[in-house]
């Protein structure tokens, strides 16, 4: 596509046409984009596992929890980011735009500078308050406090791949990440060479320092790629790193917005890192295999993921342009894809899950540790992907805080509730009891946010002509 001045378009219009055809076209480079910021932590991962051994592999997964209890919370800042900016865009009002783009930029940079102080300071604390298995805690907080240098860069790139993601561009993001990827991967097998196997095996902080070094490298390449991206961009969307600053009504609408949001990820991020501190009390080798299976299961999410935020996109786009007859069948075609890739990705993932996990690790024992997992959610995870689909459509719709008490009391509460009663009875203490937790969490709450879908329709009925 071209824009008016012949050079190459990489916006959606989302309001007309084919919304099958269009989403396909949006999720598809987001879904590619999203499983290479994966593998970021992935290859960091497998390498570890490989050449330094069980204990930094469960050091370095025993991080993941962590990461994204810290993280979400900023993060669902950019979803406020990407609503109030699709709105804008549907709505062609271009110096709203323009404010918001500004405005989320700068966000990102407090944001990653305050997440860059929490965990520097407070990684060993957090880390001892989850349990985290004495054999490892050394290795996990070195490699914390080193990834969280690297945490501006993240929330750069995020909040301006959010604000892309707004006007239908996820092909950049996507190339971006892959130049990024390719820098860490190149990193990890240089640390492998530079140092002999025998002795990574012996002392492996080194090898651990230098895979979240690579990380945090990655991470700025790809942060400064989306800054060239939007410097360079034309339209409102441009960055202007001179008017770079808050503007007060376009943050408070970002708040509204993304604040539920926030507490929603912090939330299902707090019953996770819950969950985790149960799975340590099994010891080294389940946390190993955890982190293992939770990782492949993970590309399974951001695969399902990019449904969800389509969903927001989609929905904001033409709740902007007044299309609200089009919001229906965003959310059903949403919801049938989400469905597919679930079911297909998820139980792939399981079919071939000792294969899988066998990149991560040579320990039958480990290997068997992350086959429980995955015959629990691998298996159902379909559900928490039309659970979250649900989510974006409210969302985009501008409801947040909604979609958070629902997920306030599904998520946390009910997970927490049975990890505090039925868990301590000896017949449920079990690490496939605490995978289970997921599941029925996922339909309830599911079920939770299809009632809060029919409400909110009830109550723009008149707008609704479907």
């Amino acid at each position: 596509m071209l824009n008016k001045s012949g050079a190459k378009s990489y916006q959606m219009d989302m309001c007309t046409g084919s919304i099958l055809k269009k989403m396909l076209i949006f999720s598809l480079p987001l879904m590619a984009s999203s499983m290479l910021q994966l593998l970021f932590n992935a290859a960091d991962i497998i390498v570890v596992g490989r050449f330094a051994g069980d204990n930094a592999l469960a050091a370095v997964g025993s991080n993941t929890a962590l990461i994204n209890l810290l993280t979400n919370f900023f993060m669902g800042l950019s979803i406020g980011a990407n609503v109030l900016v699709a709105r804008y865009f549907g709505a062609k009002n271009d110096k709203d735009l323009s404010e918001t783009v500004h405005t989320a930029m700068m966000l990102s940079i407090y944001s990653g500078i305050i997440l860059t102080v929490i965990g520097v300071l407070c990684a060993k604390q957090i880390l001892i308050w989850m349990q985290t298995p004495e054999a490892v805690l050394g290795l996990a907080t070195v490699y914390l406090r080193i990834y969280f240098l690297g945490m501006t860069a993240t929330m750069i790139y995020n909040f301006g791949s959010a604000i892309l993601r707004a006007v239908g561009d996820t092909k950049r993001p996507l190339y971006y990440l892959f130049a990024a990827g390719i820098v860490n991967v190149i990193l990890n097998l240089i640390f492998v060479y530079a140092l002999e196997y025998g002795i990574i095996k012996e002392n492996p902080v080194p090898f651990v320092k230098g895979v979240a070094i690579a990380t945090v490298i990655s991470q700025c390449i790809s942060a400064f790629l989306i800054l060239k991206c939007m410097v360079h961009e034309s339209g409102s969307i441009r960055l202007d790193l001179r008017n770079l600053g808050i503007n007060k009504e376009k943050f408070i609408k970002i708040v509204q917005i993304g604040l539920p949001a926030s507490l929603q990820g912090v939330i299902f991020s707090l019953s996770n890192v819950v969950i985790q501190s149960s799975v340590n009390s099994f010891g080294e080798i389940t946390v190993a295999g955890n982190s293992a299976a939770a990782n492949i299961e993970g590309f399974v999410y951001v695969a399902m993921n990019s449904l969800y935020q389509a969903a927001i996109s989609f929905t904001g786009q033409n709740v902007g342009a007044g299309k609200y007859e089009r919001v229906n069948r965003i959310l059903y075609t949403a919801e049938a894809c989400v469905i597919v890739v679930g079911l297909v990705l998820g139980n792939g993932a399981l079919f071939f899950g000792k294969q899988l996990l066998s990149i991560y690790t040579e320990n039958p024992d480990v290997i068997d540790a992350g086959m429980k997992r995955m015959n629990v959610i691998a298996r159902t995870y379909a559900l928490c992907g039309m659970m979250d689909v649900m989510v974006g459509s409210l969302r985009g719709l501008g409801y947040s805080v909604m979609p958070m008490i629902v997920s306030l009391i599904g998520a946390c509460g009910l997970r927490l509730l049975w990890i505090f009663t039925f868990f301590r009875i000896e017949q449920f203490h079990t690490v496939t009891s605490l995978y289970l937790t997921y599941t029925w969490s996922w339909i309830i709450t599911f079920s939770a946010h299809v009632i809060c879908w029919i409400i909110v329709r009830r109550k723009l009925g008149r707008q609704w002509n479907s």
